[in-house]
């Protein structure tokens, strides 16, 4: 498999795709000059680092609709198409737990509280119980009791500064961006540890429109040290090829 996928990643540099690397990508089809984009900044690193991208990249790649498009991108890189495991994630157990015990004041409190199952992972379950919240107000209380949680942001950085804050800044990033929210979007990623991340950037994108415009940085911030940048890029562009762009 790692073969087929190393041979691959040595022909992406002839075809189509070759000839819109170097465009951008506005009014161009823009899931396939993305996800081009986002494969000229792997190509910058070694081999091995870049077969390890496969599996990711082709995982992002089948969220979209497009048949064509994930057949294309299962020729190049000469690997199946990659499925997301089905088995349910650990802080979404967390939360069910939670609720099967009780109701949405006792949730509530018990998270504020930190105890079991909130003493490990809080801002992630929190995540999960605003995610299955039944109307709009619960899961609006869930996530300003995460604001509150979260407190006021910090100036600090490393060891000096709040790992839960930045923690609970993610997940309400993403929830913001998830429901369409710019405002709680904008408020959410001020308590990130890296606000200016490429990450958020795409996910504020799909509120604005056009991650197209974004298709340079992606390029040009390649980093042939690790794979980090590839990994954020596809985890930011991923909710827009999944579910499009907000209304």
């Amino acid at each position: 498999m790692i073969l087929g996928v190393l041979m691959g990643l040595a022909a992406l540099g002839a075809g189509p795709a070759g000839a819109r690397d170097a465009q951008s990508c506005m009014g161009a089809d823009e899931a396939a000059c993305m996800l081009d984009a986002i494969w000229v900044a792997a190509a910058v690193l070694p081999k091995e680092k870049q077969a390890r991208l496969a599996r990711p990249f082709l995982e992002t790649v089948s969220l979209s609709s497009d048949a064509h498009l994930i057949q294309e991108w299962r020729t190049r890189l000469g690997a199946s198409v990659a499925r997301r495991s089905s088995s349910i994630p650990y802080a979404r157990q967390k939360a069910e737990l939670a609720l099967s015990a009780g109701d949405w004041d006792e949730f509530l409190r018990d998270a504020r509280a930190g105890v079991r199952p909130f003493n490990i992972g809080r801002p992630e379950i929190m995540a999960e119980g605003a995610r299955m919240a039944p109307n709009a107000a619960i899961r609006r209380r869930v996530m300003e009791a995460m604001f509150d949680l979260a407190g006021p942001r910090q100036q600090a950085s490393g060891l000096d500064r709040s790992f839960e804050q930045a923690d609970f800044g993610y997940a309400l990033a993403e929830l913001s961006m998830q429901t369409c929210d710019l405002g709680q979007f904008d408020r959410a990623v001020a308590l990130t540890a890296d606000p200016d991340s490429l990450r958020y950037a795409l996910w504020r994108r799909r509120m604005t429109g056009n991650a197209a415009a974004l298709a340079g940085r992606i390029r040009q911030d390649a980093n042939a040290d690790d794979t980090h940048h590839v990994r954020t890029a596809l985890e930011g562009y991923a909710p827009i090829l999944e579910n499009g762009y907000c209304p």
